[in-house]
């Protein structure tokens, strides 16, 4: 690894006036390298808060490239975005992103989208006030629950668990609400849903603030992974919520699913290989106000399932770790 950092530098050095060179005629035309736009998510959400990261790390890094983080309902609304062209990069879920890639629902078709790298893993969390008697997805039979914001993948992977416990259709559907991470907490607190979902690193500053002002129960929800899998692929894993988080007292099994850095196929490669090597370079601090304990490893970034690699990352890659 560090006998490939001298020719990833001396490349990286003099390719840079080429790097603007190509921005440059990305925009069409001769002028000031263009910032390249990056879709992330609403505020206060961790992709959000990783765009952010991840364009002060490029300005700190003198890098010719520059970002602008566009705020964004989340997943399926970036890849909407990216399909339209009006960024040119986007963070998804993996089971979004793959959705896009092969044109399954929510998505009409195929969308021409590449990746960059699998950035970290989301854990879902579904969390009940700690006093209340649901102590399974299926206790949530016919009651009010916050499902994510139109446009997130949050609510595509709620969806796809209440219908794979039964909970979309019978007697006693669950009352599905579209709301976002600062509604749905506010909303538990309020009582007037009985269960939120959320898909998010650990642990998420918001529902650590909500667990201290309302004493939660995240329930358990490992035990659809093989059905999930079996039906959608296998994006989706059995993870563990860590004691600890939120205040709980033992590990509690769940949903894991990773999160992609997205490109337009029409993104100059030079321009994803910089972004990279920025994005490694500093991978523990554009991480640490996203989730605890993960490290951004090469052979862990590179398994993009149905998503192909741009041929920037694939040069980048095979550049640096051979």
């Amino acid at each position: 690894m560090n006998s490939a950092r001298p020719r990833r530098r001396h490349l990286l050095g003099a390719g840079l006036g080429a790097l603007a060179a190509a921005l440059a005629g990305c925009a069409g035309g001769s002028g000031p390298v263009p910032r390249l736009r990056l879709a992330t998510g609403p505020p206060g959400g961790p992709y959000n808060a990783f765009g952010q990261a991840l364009a002060q790390a490029l300005a700190d890094s003198g890098s010719p490239l520059g970002l602008v983080p566009v705020t964004t309902a989340a997943s399926v609304d970036n890849l909407r975005r990216l399909d339209e062209g009006s960024v040119d990069l986007a963070l998804s879920m993996a089971d979004v992103a793959e959705d896009a890639a092969l044109g399954r629902e929510p998505f009409t078709r195929e969308v021409p989208v590449t990746a960059l790298a699998r950035v970290y893993v989301n854990y879902t969390h579904l969390l009940v006030p700690a006093a209340g008697p649901a102590r399974s997805v299926t206790d949530l039979a016919g009651r009010p629950l916050a499902a994510g914001a139109p446009g997130s993948g949050v609510q595509v992977l709620a969806g796809r668990l209440l219908r794979t416990a039964g909970l979309t259709a019978g007697p006693s559907p669950a009352d599905e609400r579209q709301l976002g991470l600062a509604e749905s907490a506010a909303a538990l607190r309020a009582g007037t849903v009985d269960a939120v979902f959320w898909s998010g690193g650990v642990p998420t500053p918001a529902l650590t603030d909500l667990a201290r002002r309302l004493p939660l129960r995240f329930l358990p929800l490992d035990g659809y992974a093989a059905e999930l899998r079996r039906r959608y692929g296998p994006v989706y894993t059995a993870v563990t919520l860590p004691a600890g988080a939120y205040g709980l007292t033992g590990p509690v099994g769940t949903i894991g699913v990773g999160n992609y850095l997205l490109a337009r196929e029409d993104v100059a490669a030079d321009a994803v290989g910089e972004l990279l090597r920025v994005v490694f370079d500093r991978r523990h601090d554009l991480l640490r106000e996203v989730t605890a304990g993960v490290r951004l490893e090469p052979r862990f970034a590179i398994s993009t399932g149905e998503v192909p690699l741009h041929p920037g990352a694939v040069a980048h890659y095979r550049s640096v770790y051979g």
